[in-house]
């Protein structure tokens, strides 16, 4: 069974968090919570973690992956951005939003979309999130937890342990969380696309 670190939603446990960093940083692949349900996520150079959530989730090699990060000081090494578009980026993170941006030679080029070369980016307002992100002191690459055939995201850790335990090495709980997914939105061309409409609002 994954090891379960249950952590309060507001102010999640430091030392609980440097564990789940640990198991991270081992290759291992954790269940965690967001504001738009729970997500799987790994260490971005782990290629099995990788493959282990492609698997878990049944994905496609044309799935965009999606690099969670604490805030936009990360962006530049990973996405390519001009002025007008890191002022779109302002006004909606952080939030319940997917953005989809052209990639730089930073990020891995097995987790770019192979046609286009590009990376999701997300920046999610919940504390949980943002803590283990500054134990972690990068970016977590990541996937909303949807199982395969199914259209929302798993919402309690009970649930995931019970149909995912074996497959995963550790799971954040912090309760019930909100199950509408993200907004996924284009800016690849410089204007807004909305790909998919969910919890954020343009």
């Amino acid at each position: 069974m994954p090891q379960r670190w249950q952590v309060h939603p507001d102010n999640p446990q430091q030392r609980l968090l440097l564990q789940a960093t640990q198991c991270l940083q081992k290759g291992g692949v954790i269940a965690y919570p967001t504001d738009s349900g729970y997500a799987l996520g790994c260490c971005l150079d782990s290629k099995e973690a990788v493959e282990r959530i492609r698997r878990i989730r049944a994905l496609s090699e044309t799935h965009h992956f999606t690099l969670v990060c604490k805030d936009l000081s990360h962006l530049s090494q990973y996405a390519q951005v001009d002025n007008r578009v890191f002022r779109m980026l302002k006004s909606m993170t952080p939030g319940a939003f997917t953005i989809i941006l052209p990639a730089t030679k930073d990020v891995p080029k097995r987790l770019w979309h192979p046609k286009r070369s590009t990376i999701g980016l997300r920046i999610p307002d919940y504390k949980v999130v943002h803590a283990l992100l500054n134990e972690l002191a990068g970016p977590l690459l990541s996937v909303s937890l949807i199982m395969p055939d199914e259209d929302w995201p798993l919402v309690d850790a009970d649930t995931i342990e019970e149909r995912i335990g074996a497959q995963i090495d550790g799971i954040i709980d912090s309760g019930w969380v909100g199950h509408e997914p993200t907004t996924v939105v284009d800016l690849t061309s410089g204007e807004a696309e909305i790909i998919r409409q969910g919890a954020g609002k343009l």
